[in-house]
């Protein structure tokens, strides 16, 4: 392995334990309660925004120069993979903290959502690791992505197992699995390097629907134009890095 190539798998792994710690974080917040809601509603915006920004700026056209056409379909196959392993599987997952007690109220509904979860933040560990495959910046674009909505999937987690009726430290260690996911994806994808032109549009079509489908709707909920003006503020702020600093 050539000295760049060791050097951006080691940032890879870095950002990638980085990004594991703020799920534990985001869980940490719901579980001792010492956490404004609010503050995790601009995160849910703010990386909404950079997130749609980034897959449609730089990760897409990336995956199509690698993958050509076929990109496309497999852009396609990473929202659908997220799709029936959060709203398929579990039914009533959504970002932020749960409220509706009786539809999670079994241990069953509280373990799904908490795989679904999984499967969402191991792709997010894939993402880092196959942006770093192909240059510095883009692993940095993906990881600034990731990292935006790291703490409300700690959040969440947290409390949809309190929601299903766990014990606090139960709820705790989910964060903790959430972590350990996203850890993995980015070991394997250093380990099945040459997958990259499969795993970056999977890994596009992921980012897209965890913004759209998944932190957009609870963006919408919030009455005024407030959490709007955040969503756009992420995408500006993805639209001047690619601008100004995109080399």
């Amino acid at each position: 392995m050539q000295a760049a190539e060791q050097s951006r798998t080691l940032l890879a792994l870095g950002l990638g334990l980085t990004a594991a710690a703020a799920n534990v974080l985001g869980g940490s917040f719901i579980v001792r309660r010492d956490w404004s809601r609010l503050y995790l509603k601009y995160f849910l915006a703010l990386g909404a925004g950079f997130m749609l920004a980034a897959a449609f700026l730089e990760v897409i056209p990336e995956a199509i120069r690698l993958a050509g056409n076929r990109a496309l379909l497999l852009v396609l196959v990473g929202y659908f993979i997220v799709h029936f392993f959060e709203h398929t599987m579990a039914p009533h997952f959504h970002f932020g903290e749960e409220t509706h007690v009786a539809e999670m109220a079994s241990l069953h509904a509280g373990y799904t959502a908490l795989l679904g979860l999984m499967i969402h933040t191991f792709f997010d560990g894939v993402a880092i690791a196959s942006g770093f495959l192909v240059s510095a910046w883009l692993g940095g674009v993906i990881f600034l992505a990731v990292f935006l909505h790291k703490l409300p999937e700690g959040f969440t987690v947290a409390s949809l197992m309190l929601a299903s009726g766990q014990s606090r430290r139960i709820a705790f260690l989910a964060s903790v699995m959430l972590g350990a996911a996203t850890l993995a994806g980015v070991l394997l994808m250093n380990v099945l390097r040459g997958g990259v032109s499969y795993a970056l549009p999977i890994s596009a079509g992921v980012t897209v629907y965890v913004a759209a489908s998944d932190l957009m709707p609870e963006v919408n909920r919030e009455p005024g134009v407030r959490m709007a003006l955040v969503v756009f503020l992420g995408v500006a702020l993805m639209f001047l890095l690619h601008h100004f600093f995109h080399i």
